[in-house]
């Protein structure tokens, strides 16, 4: 199968032994993206603008925090805080000569104003539009290419979002017969999984009876990482305190 640079990461991750290889995707994207915001483009004046209108949700504040990059990371929250002030005064001030009765009509307040902010993330926007091109990539090289058709009927399986995110995109990427056999494939992969899954689990549950002590774990060990994956769409080594 002849590769082009967008095609690389999606085969890679469906390439890569793990539960689900669009979260393998996800999480290779997001580490991109984070050394990105943490890398020499903090200085340029057009990313600090986003930067600066947007902010950070929780969980990429936190893992920018981990990057260790603290003067980068310094920088960017100074400017944000420098916009988040200019703007709240300017409302907090406008507010204040509206009449209490018409307050409750006015539009773009500074509830408003920090709404927008803490629902809004740099990260997580940057993700979305990479994501969504590796999303219409998987589709794009189950229809054309053979090679990544026999690569995708033998994946692990699919992580129930995931699952569920390319169930209802094959609406809008194929048709047809071709439609029916990638719902029969993807179904059949996940439920397999989720078999499996459920077998390894079980025996992990079983081993805590005395009489099974002496047995072996078999691929139980870490069946319950796996299933929390699994089931919740988490890389449980990072995501789990």
């Amino acid at each position: 199968m002849k590769e082009a640079l967008y095609t690389i990461p999606v085969n890679d991750a469906f390439k890569a032994e793990c539960e689900c290889p669009i979260c393998n995707m996800y999480r290779n994207i997001e580490k991109d993206v984070i050394e990105f915001t943490m890398g020499p483009s903090y200085m340029e004046d057009d990313i600090r603008a986003v930067t600066d209108k947007k902010g950070f949700c929780s969980t990429h504040a936190a893992m920018l925090y981990r990057h260790q990059n603290r003067l980068g990371l310094g920088l960017i929250l100074n400017t944000h805080l420098e916009y988040t002030i200019k703007n709240m005064e300017k409302l907090i001030k406008s507010e204040s000569k509206t009449p209490s009765l018409f307050r409750k009509k006015t539009t773009g307040g500074p509830a408003e104003f920090l709404e927008h902010v803490n629902s809004s993330c740099f990260i997580c926007d940057k993700i979305a539009d990479t994501f969504d091109r590796y999303i219409a990539t998987i589709f794009h090289l189950y229809h054309s290419s053979s090679d990544f058709r026999t690569l995708f009927a033998g994946a692990k399986g699919f992580c129930s979002k995931h699952y569920l995110l390319l169930y209802k995109s094959a609406d809008k990427y194929v048709g047809g017969r071709e439609h029916s056999e990638f719902i029969e494939t993807l179904n059949r992969v996940y439920m397999d999984s989720l078999k499996t899954m459920q077998a390894d689990l079980e025996w992990f549950t079983d081993k805590f009876d005395y009489r099974n002590a002496d047995a072996p774990w078999k691929n139980s060990k870490d069946a319950l990482v796996r299933t929390i994956k699994k089931t919740n769409s988490l890389d449980a080594e990072k995501d789990i305190p």
